[in-house]
């Protein structure tokens, strides 16, 4: 699904962000991306999203390569990934229904494949009796849950998540991880980006360690070790 291949970004300011990565994500794996801030987490997934481009190498999704990707081809190209922040940038002035509906609206989905999609995930982060709410009614861990489902809406073969538990607390940080697992039983590729150690540990997946811009290692993480 992901590949990168001796990826380097220097930004404009001559500051060294990633250096020398190489990795691979298969299809339908779900892995997290740890490192301390400023490891070069949040920019190895702009470059996956194409937010950034990497300065030196090659980044692949599917075989196609994403350095090669023409401005005008981004749009297309986003449709098919979900993206969750830390914060999820909700729009204020529009309900929970609005909010994650409009992914689909500016795809030119016909409205009663909107009214449909949209149900349905609400439905999976456990949200649907909030469609009418707005976001300054919703506590933090539903503000996540909503953008969740806006970026899965669209049923994207890729996930990437920057520190989307990053202003929760455990519990609710353990709730959002397995809504994560449950887009992945499903078929979907994920990639997060997190530095809740001690969450991870409990779960069984690839974890890439940054440091400094570097990929330190490569392993899978169990509750035993």
């Amino acid at each position: 699904m992901i590949s990168f291949e001796n990826v380097n970004k220097r930004y404009g300011n001559g500051h060294q962000a990633l250096s020398q990565i190489n990795f691979d994500v298969k299809d339908a794996e779900m892995v997290f991306l740890t490192g301390h801030s400023g490891a070069g987490k949040s920019t190895l997934l702009k470059l996956v999203a194409l937010i950034e481009r990497c300065s030196q190498g090659k980044v692949y999704l599917k075989g196609k390569d994403l350095t090669k990707m023409s401005h005008r081809q981004i749009p297309a190209y986003r449709r098919h990934i979900g993206i969750i922040f830390q914060d999820p940038h909700l729009l204020n002035d529009r309900n929970v229904y609005d909010n994650i509906a409009l992914p689909l609206i500016i795809a030119g989905v016909r409205h009663q494949e909107v009214a449909r999609r949209v149900r349905a995930a609400l439905d999976k982060v456990g949200l649907l009796n909030k469609e009418r709410n707005y976001p300054k009614a919703l506590s933090g861990g539903e503000k996540q849950r909503v953008g969740i489902a806006r970026a899965v809406v669209n049923k994207p073969a890729l996930i990437l998540a920057d520190e989307p538990t990053g202003n929760l607390d455990p519990d609710l940080s353990k709730e959002i991880m397995l809504l994560f697992e449950q887009f992945n039983s499903l078929g979907a590729t994920v990639l997060i980006a997190t530095h809740d150690l001690a969450l991870i540990a409990t779960m069984n997946h690839r974890i890439l360690t940054l440091h400094q811009g570097r990929l330190l290692s490569s392993g899978v993480s169990t509750h035993e070790e």
